[in-house]
């Protein structure tokens, strides 16, 4: 939001705020000099999203962030995901389309859509194999329903972001991830175990075949990440677009390990993280880096921040939230 604020768009946060704080928006605040607009609404509140679009009447354009985004807990959770997933995007679209004018619209999907690929890296024409997760399904459904409305609806205009591993806080330390209750991801779960909250972090397998038996990711800086929507949502408003619907990866090109991101961690906070090594966990593939090619030349967005900028900005946000000095 940051990043839109700055390049001088009018911005309206939805949020029904079950897993983020109100405060982020005066944080915002403080870092653009703008206070974006605000609405509490569930998205699968089909009524309240209907008189959002009437109160609103000149929207012109969403990102669609809303989603449950946990691989692990997705597996023991699908029916959830599948309904905060999707009847979101599907009410998001159905009052998109009563606009009845050009209406751009932003997916943050994920490269799960691509399942454990064939080759590496990953480029955007890798088949779309069945997922190993819930949550991965939901964003294949997901880029499923916005391919068949837009063959339907010529004023719509999509551009999916299949997004790797996000992960960092911004650099005024102002707004960074912090889920409520457990996290599910790695990054989190690993800097409030440094900080104490939890007694140890658990790494899923250490068996699969990669160099050190851990998992592999393309880990992008969340602000690396923010930059590539304010690209894509200028080049749907200036119809730069060559088709409806495009899709684009965005990472960093280069795949890390769970322990080489143990390794980081411990080398830029200087902290030592106590680990375990347990069993394999459901849902989980084995590696994936993206092909950044296309994002780089045809979208015109690169990702500049590495692995340990990441991690010693979500290091540093973790510090800073628990009064660590």
């Amino acid at each position: 939001m940051v990043e839109l604020l700055d390049e001088g768009f009018d911005v309206l946060i939805l949020d029904d705020l079950s897993n983020s704080s109100i405060t982020v928006l005066d944080q915002i605040n403080k870092i653009s000099n703008k206070k974006p607009l605000f609405e509490k609404l569930d998205l699968k509140d089909k009524k309240g999203v209907q008189e959002l679009f009437l109160k609103h009447n000149d929207i012109s354009g969403v990102i669609h962030f809303a989603a449950s985004k946990a691989v692990g807990e997705s597996v023991v959770k699908p029916l959830e995901y599948y309904e905060n997933n999707l009847v979101p995007l599907i009410n998001l679209l159905q009052e998109a389309e009563k606009t009845n004018r050009s209406f751009s619209f932003i997916f943050s999907s994920s490269c799960t859509v691509y399942g454990q690929a064939d080759q590496l890296p990953i480029t955007e024409e890798a088949p779309i194999k069945k997922a190993e997760s819930p949550y991965g399904n939901t964003k294949q459904i997901g880029e499923e329903i916005l391919w068949d409305t837009v063959q339907s609806n010529d004023n719509l205009n999509v551009i999916s972001l299949r997004y790797f591993n996000p992960i960092g806080a911004h650099e005024s330390l102002e707004i960074g991830e912090l889920p409520i209750g457990k996290p599910q991801n790695l990054i989190p779960f690993l800097t409030q175990t440094a900080a104490g909250i939890h007694d140890k972090l658990n790494v899923f397998g250490d068996d699969y075949p990669t160099p050190d038996g851990t998992c592999i990711r393309d880990y992008i800086h969340v602000v690396d990440l923010a930059k590539a929507h304010v690209v894509a949502i200028k080049r749907l408003k200036e119809e730069k677009q060559n088709e409806s619907f495009e899709i684009f990866n965005l990472g960093t090109g280069k795949g890390s390990s769970v322990l080489e991101v143990i390794k980081t961690f411990e080398r830029v906070s200087g902290e030592k993280l106590n680990y375990e090594i347990t069993a394999r966990r459901n849902g989980d593939i084995v590696e994936a880096y993206a092909d950044t090619y296309k994002a780089n030349n045809v979208l015109g967005w690169k990702a500049t921040l590495n692995l340990s900028q990441g991690i010693k900005s979500a290091w540093d946000w973790e510090k800073k939230i628990r009064n660590k000095s």
